[in-house]
């Protein structure tokens, strides 16, 4: 479906976050876990780390308790719950024609700048998501679903700093 100006028109945000409670509501009562992704990603990297150095992942007691001896790393729910959420993105692009290859960026920034800026980014994020046990979709959806204080907490603590560092750097998106 496309609105007046020949941009795509997307869901409304209300009826998602619906169709998502829904959907929480389901693996809570399907699989008896919630929704993630940290602890996939995180699956995905020790299985590389034990193809090529498989003595390491033995003798690290985190990474050896999903790993360690015969275990398989992927043979986890939450491996194959991050799979059905890449190849279920992929399909939904093609479907409505929006995949393709661009990277949105500021007059201020470059697009190589913006890369490492994403990638830096997407590693701190990552190593605060395994800090605080969880990503900010296992934290916010299903922690905040079962009413963890902690998962509240880790929250108001992700809004309050996006709202904050935002200041600092929404020049970089803005005409000079």
């Amino acid at each position: 479906m496309k609105q007046a100006t020949g941009r795509i028109k997307y869901w409304n945000p209300y009826v998602s976050g619906a169709l998502l409670g829904v959907l929480l509501f389901l693996s809570f009562l399907v699989t008896g876990h919630g929704l993630g992704s940290s602890g996939g990603l995180n699956r995905i990297a020790v299985a590389m780390q034990d193809l090529v150095m498989p003595e390491h992942v033995d003798s690290v007691p985190y990474i050896a308790q999903m790993a360690g001896g015969d275990r398989d790393p992927l043979d986890h729910w939450i491996v194959w719950q991050v799979a059905g959420v890449l190849i279920g993105g992929f399909v939904s692009g093609l479907l409505r024609r929006r995949v393709r290859v661009q990277t949105f960026h500021g007059p201020q920034i470059s697009a190589r700048s913006r890369w490492g800026y994403a990638f830096l980014g997407g590693v701190l994020m990552g190593y605060g998501a395994r800090l605080a046990r969880g990503c900010t979709s296992g934290q916010a959806l299903s922690g905040g679903a079962v009413l963890s204080v902690g998962s509240w907490a880790f929250m108001l603590a992700v809004f309050a700093g996006g709202y904050g560092l935002a200041w600092f750097v929404r020049r970089l998106w803005q005409p000079e």
